[in-house]
């Protein structure tokens, strides 16, 4: 998988932990995603077993979901985010050491 899929997900993560009741719409505008390439992520989060989609089952409309992050979904973004930071820790060292 290449950075920038990672990077995706990671912000995926993030905002499905900060509001798992967020719309797909909701999510792509936050993001800057279309909807097929939101789609995507969540299908491919979904597969790895980082986060589980259920339907609100008393809901009328039954195009509204919750996005669970698994446990295992939890432990992949706390990867992710040591890896993030250890990446811009040395991104400003880099930069430092040029100035």
């Amino acid at each position: 998988m290449n950075k920038k899929n990672i990077s995706d997900q990671f912000e995926l993560l993030r905002k499905i932990n900060k509001d798992p009741q967020s719309s797909q719409r909701q999510l792509a505008k936050d993001l800057g995603f279309s909807l097929g390439k939101l789609n995507y992520c969540l299908k491919a989060l979904k597969e790895k077993g980082l986060i589980k989609i259920k339907n609100f089952k008393n809901n009328d409309n039954k195009f509204n979901y919750i996005y669970l992050i698994t446990a295992k979904g939890i432990s992949e973004k706390t990867t992710l985010t040591i890896n993030f930071m250890k990446t811009k820790m040395k991104e400003y060292d880099e930069l430092k050491n040029e100035l």
